[in-house]
């Protein structure tokens, strides 16, 4: 058991059911990542928190599982793609640590599909790409994660002028 000494409904505003957002691009920073077993347990997944940072579906919270150790090659193989997406997007190509993807603006691509237990619509992120300037979540045409902005350096200059001092979990 857990105590909950203290705590009073009266005082908190209670959680509200969230939709699945609409398809379309957001710009979004990764705010967490932990590696994680399969339920199998022969393998194991790379599991980020994203959350949008701006429009009207600021603050709202995506998940994406990327299978790195997995029995199936091809599995594996689709996760390695979307990680290397992942990195091109924030300008890190060679992260000892997932930790050096988080905080960095990015442009992720959001689809709906249904859950395979309840048949509820659930987003799935489509793809990922750099984001092109500070100020807006424009990105360049052409291949995922390529745009003008290239390079940690000019990445982490993007993150300041975003995020300011507080990481976006804390404004």
């Amino acid at each position: 058991m857990a105590s909950l000494n203290g705590f009073n409904a009266n005082e908190v505003e209670p959680a509200v059911e969230f939709e699945a957002i609409p398809p379309g691009q957001y710009t979004a920073v990764i705010t967490e990542s932990e590696t994680k077993p399969t339920k199998s347990g022969t393998g194991s997944y790379l599991q980020l928190t994203l959350q949008i940072i701006d429009g009207e579906f600021k603050g709202r919270t995506l998940w994406a599982r990327l299978n790195l150790e997995n029995p199936n090659e091809t599995t594996v193989r689709i996760a390695r793609a979307e990680l290397s997406a992942v990195c091109r997007a924030v300008g890190v190509m060679q992260p000892r640590d997932s930790a050096e993807l988080h905080n960095v603006p990015l442009v992720i691509r959001v689809g709906v599909k249904a859950r395979a237990d309840t048949g509820e619509p659930t987003n799935v992120i489509k793809g990922y790409e750099r984001r092109s300037g500070a100020g807006g979540a424009s990105v360049a045409p052409g291949r995922p994660g390529l745009s003008p902005l290239s390079g940690g350096a000019q990445a982490g200059k993007a993150v300041g002028a975003v995020l300011g001092s507080a990481p976006p979990w804390k404004r």
